[in-house]
């Protein structure tokens, strides 16, 4: 009733029972592949199989928006956790992480769900969050700047010089600052000057016009103007005609010209919050991190071993000994921490480190120590140590007389007098497996509450954004007189954090806290780790909810004239060289390939080639970097794609379909081949009992290749052009 009222039209309604055979993921498959659908809005109460729904949710959003509402929100997880971080991060909050990380906009009511479809199906793809707000009135102007800040937006500026010639041809009572109030005696003339420089503006990424309906103001040509403009701006154009009857008329105007409209100055704004918000996250989805970082590699088998070793004492809680050790494996810079089992002991060990030291129980059944007071800090000398000692137990022994007392570690206090303290840690939920959670450190972890998490893996990119959605990120900077922190060391801790959990599908739990980071780098201070038996293999990564890049299927070949060029798995940034690789070939190759007679991949093709889910498909690439010489004798090296092999998982998933594309400069080469085998070899590793292709009865070269290769080649029933190609693995 709603989407024939305002023009948004529903090409399938699909609705799942509770006993269908049919799940959200396979709806998502199809519609991800209809043509005749350009947004996908989902409203959704609960996953069966997390990593499947991701894997479809991630394809679908690559190709069109999709905008989720999801019914059954729940703030906290529902088990008792043994960290912080297992405290402070609820389901929600992961499933919003998992949406963003797939591409997808969450929205939260029925209102927001078809404002942000009726902006979406428009194929607005705006760069940023800067919005103009244009008016005729500063009451509703101010209104939808105070959303804009609540949401995240920002307010766009024009630069000086476009605004002294705006101010030629305005209402002298027009004010162009943060806010473009053109004034009560604004007419079409003047919302027409400002929509054409909003439009060319660089620092504009979206326009928002609000018109009240004041007495002499012609609301119909204003509406007749931004049709008008509307194929010419560029940017996304949205509205808010306030008022009802005496606007009709002019809605409809927008409306036949495809403009979204609105009657309130928030949703509006909350509009195009979420067209801001589907740009972000198709950043996110293009975001496929390879399990390790580029950093010195990590010691995973020690790591390991002592996991293991933990878990055969029947134990899941690591010591702060161990859990650092741990840490120092993925090269996690610690504080240096000894265990002593007596208060002489623990004297000598502090005049070996040297003063000012830090004291702390160590026991795996005290979680959080400072809930016994179970720390000293800034201890002095070996009186201290004696007196902080025999005081601790003493209180350690009325607050928790049950628990097992290891003794007491001592550590060198961090020495980082204007460091701020942060959080990193770990935490797995049920559907969507482990996820990595930064925020404010410190005892008052968990009533600050002032986090934000992230599916693993991570790369670079990912950490950044991670660092910026907490409210402490401002702190970070320099602050009170102290210098701004190192950002990159804690980037690189969540990297190797990111490591961590890709490498070890037993750690369950993980808090860091707290990281003491300054300008000279970042320093942990205390851990707990958290473990458990994992039916997931080490190196498969099937307790991650997104597969990982595959970097360990990349390797050199020499090719038959010498030169040398590498096969690895196609990544979603090599989109431009593979659409230059299909613009080179010849028109035979071309067709043979795609059985078409375009001249480049159209826009969803390409989205849908270079965006893989590894877990159903592949495709290996093959790269040649090429000198290009330059005017003054040195040469520039660029890489270039000059093969691609490829295949995709049927649904029945124990057979594949196999694609080849060879540069046509580098056939007979031996290419063909070495990536045919390499792809082979990706598939029967996967576990499937066949590949098969079609390929074009006249590409002789082709059938040659497949038949020195063991393919079985059949005649194809179905269209008597193609032969059927089949081996079995």
């Amino acid at each position: 009733d709603w989407a024939a009222k305002n023009g948004v039209g529903f090409s399938t309604v699909v609705s799942l029972g509770v006993n269908t055979a049919v799940d959200m993921a396979q709806v998502l498959d199809y519609l991800a592949d209809d043509p005749s659908t350009q947004t996908i809005v989902v409203y959704m109460e609960s996953i069966s199989d997390a990593r499947r729904f991701m894997s479809s949710l991630r394809a679908a959003a690559n190709s069109k928006p999709v905008i989720v509402l999801k019914g059954g929100r729940r703030p906290d997880g529902s088990k008792v956790a043994l960290t912080h971080s297992g405290n402070i991060v609820g389901s929600d909050a992961i499933f919003d992480a998992a949406l963003q990380r797939a591409g997808a906009v969450r929205v939260h009511s029925m209102v927001q769900l078809f404002a942000a479809a009726k902006c979406l199906s428009a194929r607005y793809l705006p760069v940023g969050r800067r919005l103009a707000v244009i008016s005729n009135g500063g009451g509703p102007a101010v209104i939808a700047a105070d959303f804009v800040n609540e949401v995240g937006l920002q307010l766009a500026r024009l630069p000086a010089d476009v605004v002294k010639n705006l101010q030629k041809k305005l209402s002298p009572f027009a004010a162009l600052d943060d806010l473009l109030d053109l004034s009560q005696d604004a007419n079409e003339h003047h919302y027409r000057e400002v929509v054409n420089a909003c439009a060319h503006c660089v620092d504009v990424d979206g326009i928002l016009v609000i018109l009240s309906p004041i007495a002499g103001v012609d609301t119909g040509a204003i509406a007749q103007v931004l049709a008008d403009l509307q194929t010419t701006v560029g940017k996304p154009l949205i509205t808010c005609w306030m008022g009802d009857e005496k606007v009709t008329a002019a809605r409809t105007i927008l409306f036949k010209a495809g403009i979204p409209s609105f009657r309130t100055p928030e949703a509006a704004v909350d509009a195009f919050n979420h067209v801001s918000l589907f740009h972000r996250t198709q950043q996110m989805l293009r975001q496929v991190p390879p399990p390790l970082s580029q950093l010195a590699e990590p010691d995973i088998e020690g790591a390991r071993i002592l996991i293991e070793s933990v878990l055969a004492e029947r134990r899941k809680v690591l010591t702060e000994m161990e859990s650092k050790a741990l840490l120092s494996a993925f090269h996690i810079p610690v504080t240096k921490t000894i265990l002593a089992r007596t208060p002489t002991e623990a004297m000598l060990v502090a005049n070996q480190l040297g003063y000012p030291v830090a004291l702390k129980v160590d026991s795996i059944d005290i979680p959080h120590k400072s809930e016994v007071q179970g720390v000293v800090l800034n201890v002095a000398n070996a009186a201290g140590v004696r007196d902080g000692w025999q005081n601790m137990m003493t209180r350690v022994a009325r607050l928790r007389p049950e628990a097992k007392i290891n003794g007491v570690t001592v550590q060198n206090m961090s020495g980082k007098p204007e460091g701020r303290e942060i959080f990193i840690g770990v935490s797995t939920d049920e559907l969507f497996g482990p996820v990595i959670s930064f925020g404010a450190g410190g005892v008052m972890i968990e009533l600050i509450a002032d986090r934000a998490i992230e599916l693993p893996p991570l790369n670079q990119f990912l950490a950044s954004r991670l660092i910026e959605r907490v409210r402490c990120a401002e702190m970070l900077g320099a602050w009170r007189g102290a210098p701004a922190v190192q950002r990159e060391a804690i980037e690189q801790i969540l990297l190797r954090v990111s490591e961590m959990v890709c490498a070890l599908p037993q750690l369950r739990e993980m808090d860091i806290n707290p990281i003491i980071v300054d300008a000279d780098g970042a320093l942990a201070v205390d851990a707990r780790v958290v473990v458990d038996h994992s039916p997931s293999e080490p190196g498969n990564y099937e307790h991650l909810a997104i597969s990982p890049y595959p970097s360990d299927r990349e390797m050199e070949w020499p090719l038959r004239d010498g030169r040398v060029y590498t096969v690895r798995p196609l990544h979603p940034h090599d989109a431009e060289m593979l659409q230059e690789l299909v613009r080179r070939l010849s028109p035979e190759s071309r067709y043979f390939r795609f059985v078409s007679s375009m001249k480049e991949l159209s826009e969803r093709m390409l989205a849908k080639f270079t965006l893989i889910d590894y877990d159903r498909e592949m495709a290996l690439v093959a790269i040649h970097t090429e000198k290009i010489p330059n005017e003054d004798g040195s040469f520039d090296e660029v890489e270039r794609i000059i093969g691609v092999s490829r295949y995709v998982t049927n649904p029945d998933k124990t057979t594949c379909e196999f694609s080849l594309l060879i540069a046509d400069d580098f056939a007979g080469q031996g290419l063909g081949t070495r990536l045919m085998l390499s792809i082979i070899d990706v598939a029967r590793s996967r576990g499937l009992a066949m590949i098969e292709g079609l390929v074009l009865s006249n590409n002789t070269n082709m059938l040659r290749l497949m038949r020195s290769l063991e393919f079985e080649v059949r005649p194809y029933e179905e269209d008597r052009d193609f032969k059927l190609c089949v081996k079995a693995l």
